[in-house]
């Protein structure tokens, strides 16, 4: 026969549909919308619940300013940072000692919250004060530091619910009465007006309590880059906080800044004033020498010669003085540099003694150290910058203490000169008169001291004077105002996230059902996987059907789509075997369930009317229903005729149907398999032939035991039941592997109980070319989208947005 010969199978050509793919990922839409519905929804949870975050900011411009007052003193020369370096000055912005000043400055002492209906959630009210809280004693190192409720009671009292030693105490206490709270002693004044029902909250801070708040909602950065204006930003969940927080931090670095410009000039202040009040103290010592020595003798006054050396002398005796307060700053300047201070600065103008580039290796050395204590709220004190500033400090303060030595070198040799010179001039006055030689020592003493103290005093001045025009080296363009939309959360992108997430989430979940489904579901799906030919495709019954389908439903229900399709498949048989006047149909499948039983019946019921003699056969020795489906006793059948307990008369029995005829299996023999191996089951196929046109044997399940395989290698036909939906992938290559190692081509492939369902289907499409390939194609329909063309009688379905079946 044709359909025997040994042609090589050949998987059919596939292509991908586009269109099947959208119809496929759309096939689910409600569950889309329901993905896109649950993330919106707790996108607005979350929105809800999530504090808001505020965002306020200043602008503040670096630069170096100079006083107008400093450049008509021009006696002391402060120290400057140099170039504006806006990365050092934000760091110190955000210092720690900053922050703590700017928080002093504001309102923190106590915060008060209330508590909202839904959640409990408390919302902060600065700065708002709804009540007025008078502190009787505060201790900064030790204050109650838990969360206060407070509620009022009546008019006169209210109530207050704080922890105590791991317990929750409530009191009730009056207005305007004194009470404590641990270490804290304060009373609540009679407010104006409270609303009912209303819980307030509040606790006592400490500066230090708001430090991690302000610097981690503090940042800066450059509105143009590498230029000396920057943008201050502050976000907190208060926007009224966030502004005066950062004025305040504004305020502080300005203040801070111009404190740090003042200490050189506040240092050389110092140092003179410890050499004024020496000098003094001999100033008034000379003076009352001169007067006890008028009032005890009476001198002349002294000739022109003696002027001349006394005033000689003096001039000496004022130059060496200076040179010792040069000197003493000398020394306390090198003692400075040893010891690494904040400042460096040369007291003194000190030229023609000081080697000039003194000044500017101090200046330097001001500005490594100021950069080097910038660094190390940074770096540690082992890390690299740290390392190379400490290298560059230490090559300055060589060359200044090498500059100083020399300075100090220079100034003892002037002393010295000062000194020999102060001989000869000393020798020439001792020839005076003794009187008024000791008058004219009295009054060189005293203008000597006078002269230094005029000159310290000026000095002291011009260096006043110098400090009271220092100005900060900042300057505030812009102040924070409060901004109250929203920074954070962004309601916007989140929502735009949430929709996306939820189409992601839905399409995700139509894929990931599609990976994880092991089940074939349509046609594309077998003919993906096996060579073996489809028959046919047999519809789902759209209605319940019962236990044992007791109604043979392609005659039941005749212009059904299912009974189409049943037919469709009968048609097709009529091809295989065409040479074939009588045919054996065997019927199987993979595992129970899969409707081969369901298949048999349909099939041998609708050739019937065809004027086929059909004859049905439970072969199924271990599980057959058979007899509850045409509902007869299984008291005798197959089984008996195999074991020689009756003839072959005996088991045949006449349907309703006047074609059809059915065997039941009869009683579970203890040998099923042995049975179906046996000549008899031969002697009866040739019995059966020679009364009927088809022979339809419904089988065990092949792919759960051996009992099929000798009717299979008998049969004309063997028709492999696959069931949509039940049936796994693997039973699709089954009838492929039985055809090859029985050496079959007579297998052909029917799919059972189709229902379109786009989730799982393939979105390939098969291309048919007839035999082209080495297999042979059927023509069949699986009558997806017919179901409208009015050649048959199913029920419509009713769909949900048919508004009109609502009022039927």
């Amino acid at each position: 026969m044709k359909e025997t010969e040994n042609i090589p199978h050949k998987l059919p050509s596939q292509e991908i549909d586009y269109f099947k793919i959208a119809k496929i990922l759309l096939s689910r839409w409600y569950w889309i919308v329901g993905s896109v519905l649950l993330a919106v929804l707790f996108s607005n949870v979350y929105l809800w619940y999530t504090p808001k975050t505020y965002a306020t900011s200043g602008t503040m411009k670096f630069e170096e300013k100079k006083s107008e007052i400093s450049d008509i003193a021009g006696a002391v020369t402060t120290s400057d940072k140099g170039p504006s370096k806006v990365q050092t000055e934000t760091m110190v912005l955000q210092s720690r000692n900053v922050v703590i000043s700017a928080i002093r400055d504001m309102d923190y002492r106590v915060s008060f919250y209330v508590v909202g209906r839904v959640l409990n959630r408390t919302n902060e009210l600065y700065p708002q004060k709804p009540l007025d809280i008078e502190f009787l004693k505060f201790d900064t190192a030790n204050f109650f530091h838990d969360l206060v409720s407070f509620k009022p009671v009546n008019n006169s009292s209210f109530s207050l619910s704080y922890p105590e030693y791991g317990k929750q105490v409530e009191k009730v206490i009056s207005y305007n009465a004194p009470f404590t709270l641990g270490s804290t002693a304060l009373r609540i004044k009679r407010p104006a007006g409270l609303l009912k029902n209303v819980v307030y909250q509040f606790k006592f801070n400490a500066p230090e309590d708001f430090l991690d708040r302000v610097r981690g909602g503090l940042h800066t950065s450059e509105i143009i880059r590498n230029s000396n204006i920057v943008s201050i930003q502050q976000t907190d969940a208060n926007p009224q906080f966030a502004a005066d927080a950062l004025n305040a931090v504004m305020t502080e670095y300005l203040n801070y800044d111009r404190y740090q410009r003042m200490q050189s000039a506040t240092q050389m202040i110092s140092f003179i004033d410890t050499q004024l009040k020496y000098l003094s103290g001999q100033v008034k010592g000379s003076e009352k020498s001169i007067e006890k020595f008028k009032q005890n003798l009476k001198i002349m006054d002294v000739g022109s010669a003696a002027e001349a050396a006394l005033s000689k002398a003096k001039e000496l005796e004022s130059q060496n003085s200076l040179l010792k307060i040069q000197l003493i700053a000398l020394d306390q300047l090198k003692a400075d540099i040893l010891k690494e201070k904040n400042n460096v600065t040369l007291n003194f103008n000190l030229e023609g003694v000081v080697d000039p580039l003194l000044q500017t290796s101090i200046v330097k050395l001001d500005a490594l150290i100021a950069d080097k204590y910038s660094l190390l709220k940074t770096y540690t004190d082992n890390s690299g910058p740290v390392n190379d500033i400490n290298q560059q400090i230490l090559r300055i303060k060589n060359s200044a203490l090498s500059n100083i030595e020399t300075s100090i070198a220079l100034v003892k040799k002037n002393m010295a000169y000062i000194t020999d010179q102060q001989k000869p001039l000393a020798q020439q006055i001792a020839q005076f008169p003794v009187a008024e030689n000791d008058m004219a020592g009295l009054k060189r003493n005293f203008e000597v001291n006078d002269k230094v103290y005029s000159f310290l005093s000026e000095r002291k001045l011009n260096a006043q004077i110098s400090r009271s025009g220092i100005l900060p080296g900042a300057t505030i363009l812009d102040v924070a105002q409060p901004n109250y939309a929203p920074v954070a959360p962004d309601e916007h992108s989140i929502r735009r996230s949430a929709i996306i997430a939820g189409l992601l989430i839905g399409f995700g979940l139509i894929i990931l059902i599609r990976v994880l489904n092991p089940y074939i579901y349509d046609k594309e799906t077998i003919e993906s996987l096996t060579a073996i030919p489809i028959l046919g495709v047999i519809r789902k019954f759209p209605e319940p059907i019962d236990e044992y389908s007791s109604q043979i439903l392609a005659i039941s229900r005749p212009k059904s789509i299912f009974a189409e399709s049943v037919r469709s498949v009968r048609t097709n048989l009529n091809f295989l075997a065409a040479d074939k006047t009588r045919k054996v149909i065997c019927v199987t499948s993979e595992v129970a369930g899969e409707g081969k039983s369901f298949v048999a019946v349909n099939l041998s019921s609708t050739l019937s009317l065809i004027d086929k003699k059909v004859i049905l056969i439970a072969a199924d020795l271990r599980r057959s229903k058979l007899h509850k489906t045409f509902q007869v006793p299984n008291d005798i059948g197959l089984s008996n005729y195999l074991a020689h307990q009756c003839t072959a008369d005996d088991i045949i029995k006449n349907s309703s149907l006047s074609n059809l005829d059915f065997i039941v299996s009869g009683p579970v023999p203890p040998n099923p398999s042995e049975l179906l191996h046996s000549a008899r089951v031969g002697e009866l196929i040739a019995l059966l032939k020679t009364r009927y046109e088809v022979i339809m044997i419904d089988t065990a399940p092949i792919g759960l035991v051996s009992d099929s395989i000798p009717l299979i290698r008998l049969s004309d036909i063997n028709l492999f039941v696959i069931r949509s939906g039940k049936s796994k992938f693997y039973s699709a290559t089954v009838p492929q592997r039985i055809a090859h190692e029985y050496q079959l081509d007579n297998t052909v492939i029917v799919l059972n109980a189709y229902a379109e369902d786009l989730l799982h289907s393939r979105y390939y499409n098969t291309k048919f070319t007839g035999e082209g390939n080495g297999s042979k194609y059927y023509y069949y329909s699986d009558y997806t989208g017919y179901g409208n063309s009015e050649y048959y009688v199913d029920d419509p379905k009713n769909k949900w947005w048919n508004v009109r079946r609502w009022f039927k």
